[in-house]
């Protein structure tokens, strides 16, 4: 006890029950506006889905670049996220895991539900994995798989890794802010690469392109060039304008969600959250008014 009779043993568990219980209030309200929007907002056909906020479910397939792989473990996946953490001696010989390398993939992965496909972008989701590894080794990089005989699952090596992933063919629900943007700018892109290929062929454009013979293209002549470069690109797209649906991040602040969970499945994992915060925040509220009693007895 100090002078005063307060105890600041009991005091700082005041302190930090009360921290914890403005936590848990946080995480009940958390809780409770994603099941609210999971619950109140309709799942929608993304082929006829209307822009804003959305709520979709379908398979999650690649990127339109092609299949990728996590970066530790090599699965196949369409979005991973991994930790890296190295043990490290701090005083009295304790050990210690620090972060030593972190990274997210940022690369938009398709969903399609049988009537249509979109672009999901996934930075700044909230996303739940199909699937979280986490074995050992003794290099800063993992030099076996999750799941292999031997030092990758000894917990006395030196580095832990730890990989999270949403596998390809996962059916997810998704929420968030839907966005058609045209693909005439791509097309345009486009266009202009080309022309400059076929520049690097003076002779094959003037032959095609050079009317007068006058061994230069004029405006017309180049008019013509690019619009022949636009019929390549458009050909190639097989239409004259396509528009490409994106789901991102949301700008008025809705939840962004991914998780490989149907609806209801969605909507009964946050309602359970909520209740799990609720006896939290009881819970801790009682403990701080004891350690706050316990603090004041002289």
């Amino acid at each position: 006890m100090t002078a005063h009779g307060v105890s600041p043993g009991f005091l700082a568990l005041a302190v930090l029950f009360s921290a914890g219980t403005v936590y848990a209030l946080y995480l009940l309200f958390v809780s409770l506006r994603r099941d609210r929007f999971a619950a109140d907002t309709p799942v929608a056909r993304i082929r006829s889905a209307a822009q804003g906020y959305v709520h979709l479910e379908g398979e999650a397939g690649p990127p339109p670049e092609g299949p990728i792989n996590a970066p530790l473990s090599g699965l196949p996946c369409v979005w991973w996220d991994y930790t890296i953490e190295h043990r490290r001696t701090v005083g009295n010989d304790r050990r210690e895991w620090y972060v030593v390398d972190r990274a997210t993939s940022v690369a938009p992965f398709s969903l399609h539900d049988g009537d249509g496909e979109c672009l999901v972008g996934p930075v700044g989701a909230d996303v739940t994995p199909t699937s979280r590894e986490t074995w050992y080794g003794d290099a800063p990089r993992p030099a076996c798989l999750p799941g292999m005989e031997g030092r990758g699952w000894r917990s006395d090596c030196d580095y832990r890794y730890t990989e999270r992933v949403i596998g390809p063919g996962a059916h997810l629900t998704v929420l968030g802010e839907l966005r058609s943007r045209s693909m005439v700018e791509s097309i345009e892109r486009e266009v202009g690469k080309i022309v400059v290929e076929w520049k690097h062929d003076q002779a094959g454009l003037l032959a095609r392109f050079d009317r007068n013979h006058d061994g230069q293209l004029d405006v017309e002549e180049w008019e013509a060039a690019r619009a022949a470069a636009r019929e390549q690109v458009e050909a190639s797209l097989a239409c004259k304008e396509q528009r490409v649906s994106v789901v991102g991040q949301t700008t008025h602040g809705e939840p962004f969600l991914i998780a490989p969970l149907d609806g209801e499945r969605l909507v009964r994992r946050e309602k359970q959250r909520a209740v799990l915060a609720l006896a939290a925040s009881v819970a801790l509220a009682l403990l701080t008014a004891w350690s706050a009693q316990k603090a004041m007895l002289r």
